[in-house]
């Protein structure tokens, strides 16, 4: 597999795919005329989704050292966890039905891009399916007690794992989509696309 594609190695996005960021780096966005609209509506969404995955990093860590107790844990948990990965699954289904399309027809030399943020969203969505299906198990082992502190305990991990990795793949591929859509749009402005 081309590493520039594994989101568990790549180290940002390619050289080649850098064209319009090293003529718009980020230090260079904030009080661009074009940033207002679609760039700053998506940078709050991705920053949306950063701070809820760490708040629900947070949460389980407090559950996990015992700061808080499993009842008022699961009322705040629940709804979090359920708004971050439905939001972030129609968030990449919007991407893919409509903006990538746009942007790639805008800028063809950015399609391998394109291509890669697809890539990410295929691998993102079976996190998002894991995550759900272990904080399922999780929430359900801890209602019922089922297998005891032990069987509690490893629906915990299991749910904490997924979701770590859900999240560093998150933000690898945040990060990655920002830099090669951003540039586009400071350089394009809304009404191109």
């Amino acid at each position: 597999m081309d590493v520039t594609f594994d989101l568990d190695l790549r180290p940002g996005l390619p050289d080649d795919l850098k064209l319009l960021l090293d003529k718009y780096p980020r230090e260079s966005w904030e009080g661009h005329a074009n940033l207002e609209g679609t760039a700053r509506f998506w940078l709050s969404r991705h920053d949306m989704f950063r701070e809820l995955g760490a708040a629900l990093t947070a949460a389980l860590h407090q559950e996990r050292e015992g700061e808080v107790a499993i009842e008022p844990f699961r009322q705040w948990f629940v709804p979090r966890l359920g708004f971050f990965l439905n939001e972030l699954n129609g968030h990449h289904r919007i991407e893919d039905a409509h903006y990538f399309p746009a942007y790639q027809a805008a800028e063809p030399k950015l399609a391998r891009g394109f291509e890669l943020l697809d890539a990410d969203h295929s691998v993102i969505h079976h996190d998002l399916e894991s995550t759900a299906a272990t904080a399922n198990a999780f929430l359900q082992a801890s209602a019922t007690g089922e297998g005891g502190s032990d069987g509690v305990r490893r629906a915990r991990d299991a749910y904490s794992e997924a979701s770590e990795r859900l999240l560093m793949r998150l933000m690898r591929h945040l990060e990655d989509e920002e830099d090669l859509i951003i540039p586009l749009i400071l350089d394009r402005g809304d009404a191109a696309f």
